[in-house]
């Protein structure tokens, strides 16, 4: 994976630090609306160990209403800006599902699109993502945030997922995509039970012989199971973080980077020992 003219060959798990300027995100909505306190997090996410950084101007949790494009690059382009300005160096990603928004962005200076909709809501993104070259997460999903709750019907979660993934794996790189990140998709049309039954079945990622992203940061399937709140929820996601790293996780996207750096440190160990 070819980062800021760096590659990435896979063997140390890397750490995403999310930083949102939303208003309306699960855990962290309306903590980065100002220049200065998104400056602020960046460093500390950078400070605390974080490989790359993912901005996102979209709030994707179950229920959310989902703003225009202009109104997302409206919050994204001077953020990226900042960042980018800040950290010349640092690997960023674009959390968006839109392919015009994906443009412009990675023209600002972006590195990596995150599209929690598997190009599912926007049949531009795959076209686009081959003639811009940048690494590109593909997230399994089914539906808009507003219907997830809903449609969560499966025969079989993991080889359905696992289905998802490999028919448009295949269609980006019929296309001329490269770097294809893959992430089941934690939390989004899923249950609770079947988010675990995902987890369990992390292993079956490993066909793909593409790095695994997971994406558990603090997610209801946390903290609705252990009865608190997204507040109170950082330790079920070291729990559930250092399992997956042993389950074949390359990238972690996580709120709490120190915290995400620990669990490579001690299962690195653990494994190479």
């Amino acid at each position: 994976m070819v980062l800021q003219k760096k590659i990435y060959d896979g063997d140390k798990p890397l750490i995403m630090g999310i930083l949102n300027v939303t208003p309306d995100s699960f855990f962290d909505g309306g903590r980065y609306l100002t220049d200065e306190a998104v400056v602020a997090r960046a460093r500390q996410l950078v400070a605390e160990g974080a490989d790359i950084l993912d901005l996102g101007a979209v709030s994707t949790r179950p229920g959310a209403a989902l703003p225009d494009a202009d109104a997302e690059l409206q919050r994204l382009l001077p953020m990226l800006e900042l960042v980018r300005a800040e950290f010349p160096t640092v690997p960023l990603s674009i959390d968006t599902f839109r392919a015009s928004v994906a443009e412009e962005c990675v023209k600002a200076g972006a590195d990596i699109i995150n599209d929690i909709s598997g190009g599912l809501f926007d049949d531009r993104m795959f076209p686009a993502i081959a003639a811009l070259q940048v690494p590109y997460v593909l997230m399994h999903n089914r539906t808009t945030p507003d219907r997830m709750a809903q449609d969560t019907r499966y025969d079989d979660v993991t080889a359905e997922v696992v289905r998802f993934l490999s028919e448009k794996l295949d269609t980006l790189y019929r296309l001329g995509a490269k770097d294809v990140i893959i992430d089941p998709g934690f939390g989004f049309a899923k249950t609770l039970e079947q988010n675990y039954e995902l987890m369990r079945h992390l292993d079956a990622f490993a066909v793909f012989d593409e790095p695994l992203l997971v994406g558990i940061s603090r997610k209801s399937m946390i903290y609705k199971l252990l009865g608190n709140t997204p507040d109170e929820a950082l330790n079920g996601t070291t729990v559930l973080n250092t399992f997956a790293l042993l389950h074949g996780a390359k990238i972690l996207r996580v709120h709490d980077v120190k915290e995400a750096v620990q669990c490579v440190k001690i299962v690195s160990l653990l494994k190479n020992t």
